[in-house]
C-alpha cells in the first residue's frame, strides 16, 4: 500500500466516524506569534486557547505524544492520554500524519527544559493531507523542482519563506517612499496595440470580439509619459510586464519592475533620487550598506561613482565606440568569444559586447551614464554632444538594477528615433521598437521636461537576499512543462 493509499484509508476512518476532515471555520483563539509574546501572563492565568497550523514533526512516547505545531512560527503540543482519555488520544495516533491542519485546544506550561509548550485538552482534523511532505528537501539535487513546485518549497525551507517576506516589504517601502514624496500610484494598461517603452520581443494574444492583435506589454512608459502630458507631475507603477526572451539567472518572461516619472527633473535629479531611495530602503530593513553578495562584498553607501559609456567601454572592454565601425566591432566581438548574428547592426552589437564585457565586471553600484543614442531610442540628447543621450543605468554585482532618461519631449525628434527603429525591425530585429503614432501626437500636444525610471525588483530582491538566480525570488517563475 502507498503512502498516499495509507493516508486515504485514514481520511475514509475519519469520515466513517461522521467526522470533517476539512471543515470550513476553525475557533482559533490565538496565532503562534500572540502566544508566545503573552505567554507567561496566558500561562500562569491558565487560559484556553486554541491554536491552528500544520503538524510539522511527530514524536511518539507511548501514553503521550509530542507534536511542533506550525502557522508562521512554531509551537509544541503535547497530547497525553490522561488529559485526552482513551478513545480520543487512539484516534489522534490513527489518523494523524505530518503534514495535517490540526486544530489544539488547551492550556500553556513549560517543560523541564524551559521549552513552551501547549498541554492539550481537545483537538480536530483541519485538513487531512494525502501526501507526505518531503522529509529532506535540502538535499535535492533538482532546484527545479523547487521551482515547480513552490508550496512544497515553502513549507519545507524557512529561508525561501523570509525571501518572501523580505520581497512583500521591499515593494511596500517603494510604495512608502514615492507616496511620501508626492507621487501617485496609476494603473496602465497591459495588453497593448503597440508594444512600447522598451527594445524587447512581445507576447503576442488576439482579442475575439475586436478581433484585434494584442500584445502583453514590455513595459509602462509610454502610457506613464501620457499622463505627464495630462498634467499628472508625480506618477509611479509597480508594474508586471512581460517579455519573450530568453531564460537566465537574470531574465524571467514574467517580471516586476517600478517605474516613476517626475516632470521638471533631469536624469542627474534622478541618479540623487535613486540613491535617497536605495538609502531609505535599507534603513527600513535595518541592514548595512556593506552586504555579502555571492561571496563579494558589495557596498551601496552612496554616492555612487559615475562614469560615461564610452570610458566604461574603454576601462573594461578596451573598445573605443568613436573609432569603431559596424564591421570592426563584429570582429571584436566575435575575437571575445561572443555570439554575434550576422543581422545586427552596431548599436546591438555594442549592446552586447557592453553586457557581456563591462556590466560583469562591475562589482559596487556605478552609474554608467550618457549612453549613444542608437541604443536609446526615448532619451534626451546631451547639450554638448548629438551621438549621446541623457541615461543612465545603475549597475550593481553584475547586474542592471535601474535604467532611467531625461525624456524625450520633442516630438519631432522622437519620429526620428521610432522610424530608426522601425528600420530595424524590417530588417528582422524582432526586439525593435516601434512607432507609436499616438504617443507622437500626445507629445505634439507638449509633455513637460522629465526624468523617468525604471527599476527591476526582481533582480533588486536577489541582490539583497544573496541569491544567484532571480528564480529564487519569484513564486512561481516560468518553467518549461514537465514531461508527464
Amino acid at each position: 500500500m502507498s503512502l498516499r493509499e495509507e493516508r486515504q484509508k485514514k481520511l475514509n476512518h475519519l469520515l466513517s466516524l461522521g467526522m470533517e476532515a476539512y471543515p470550513a471555520k476553525t475557533r482559533r483563539t490565538h496565532t503562534i506569534s500572540q502566544v508566545k509574546e503573552r505567554f507567561e501572563n496566558l500561562a500562569s492565568k491558565k487560559a484556553k486557547v486554541v491554536l491552528a497550523g500544520r503538524a510539522k514533526l511527530i514524536r511518539e512516547h507511548g501514553k503521550a505524544t509530542f507534536v511542533d505545531l506550525e502557522d508562521k512560527e512554531k509551537l509544541q503540543l503535547y497530547f497525553r492520554l490522561d488529559d485526552l482519555g482513551e478513545e480520543n488520544y487512539k484516534l489522534f495516533l490513527q489518523v494523524v500524519d505530518m503534514g495535517d491542519f490540526l486544530e489544539a485546544e488547551g492550556t500553556l506550561f513549560l517543560t523541564h527544559m524551559g521549552e513552551q509548550t501547549m498541554r492539550v485538552e481537545n483537538w480536530r482534523m483541519l485538513v487531512k493531507s494525502l501526501l507526505p511532505l518531503p522529509e529532506k528537501w535540502h538535499g535535492l539535487v533538482d532546484v527545479e523542482t523547487r521551482f515547480r513546485q513552490r508550496y512544497l518549497d515553502l513549507v519545507s525551507n524557512k529561508d525561501v519563506k523570509d525571501i518572501f517576506f523580505k520581497r512583500s516589504l521591499i515593494v511596500k517601502y517603494l510604495r512608502e517612499f514615492f507616496d511620501h514624496k508626492g507621487f501617485i500610484e496609476v494603473e496602465t494598461p497591459v495588453l497593448q496595440v503597440i508594444p512600447g517603452g522598451a527594445t524587447a520581443k512581445p507576447f503576442i494574444t488576439h482579442h475575439n470580439a475586436l478581433d484585434l492583435d494584442l500584445y502583453l506589454r514590455v513595459a509602462p512608459e509610454l502610457y506613464l509619459k501620457r499622463l505627464l502630458v495630462g498634467g499628472f507631475e508625480k506618477v509611479y507603477e509597480v508594474a508586471r510586464c512581460f517579455r519573450n526572451e530568453g531564460v537566465d539567472r537574470a531574465h524571467n518572461p514574467e517580471f516586476t519592475q517600478i517605474e516613476f516619472y517626475e516632470a521638471y527633473k533631469d536624469y542627474n535629479d534622478f541618479m540623487n533620487l535613486t540613491e535617497k531611495l536605495l538609502t531609505f530602503l535599507f534603513e527600513k530593513l535595518k541592514i548595512d550598506f556593506l552586504i555579502t553578495y555571492q561571496g563579494q562584498k558589495v557596498n551601496f553607501a552612496p554616492p555612487y561613482p559615475r562614469i560615461s559609456f564610452r570610458d566604461a567601454m574603454k576601462e573594461y572592454a578596451n573598445i573605443d565606440l568613436e573609432e569603431e565601425t559596424e564591421k570592426s566591432l563584429k570582429m571584436k566581438a566575435k575575437e571575445m568569444g561572443l555570439s554575434i548574428e550576422e543581422n545586427w547592426d552596431f548599436s546591438k552589437v555594442l549592446d552586447e559586447i557592453f553586457k557581456e564585457k563591462v556590466r560583469a565586471k562591475i562589482i559596487n553600484p556605478i552609474f554608467i551614464i550618457d549612453y549613444p543614442i542608437e541604443i536609446s531610442p526615448l532619451a534626451k540628447k546631451t547639450p554638448n554632444n548629438p551621438n549621446y543621450v541623457e541615461r543612465f543605468q545603475l549597475i550593481v554585482a553584475g547586474l542592471e538594477i535601474c535604467n532611467a532618461f531625461s525624456e524625450l519631449n520633442d516630438p519631432l525628434d522622437q519620429r526620428k528615433r521610432f522610424e530608426a527603429q522601425e528600420a530595424l525591425l524590417e530588417k528582422g530585429d524582432e526586439e525593435a521598437q516601434r512607432i507609436d503614432e499616438d504617443f507622437i501626437t500626445a507629445l505634439e500636444y507638449g509633455m513637460p521636461p522629465a526624468a523617468g525610471e525604471g527599476m527591476g525588483i526582481d533582480r533588486l530582491v536577489a541582490i539583497l537576499s544573496d541569491v544567484h538566480n532571480i528564480k529564487e525570488v519569484i513564486l512561481f517563475p516560468t518553467m518549461r512543462p514537465k514531461e508527464k
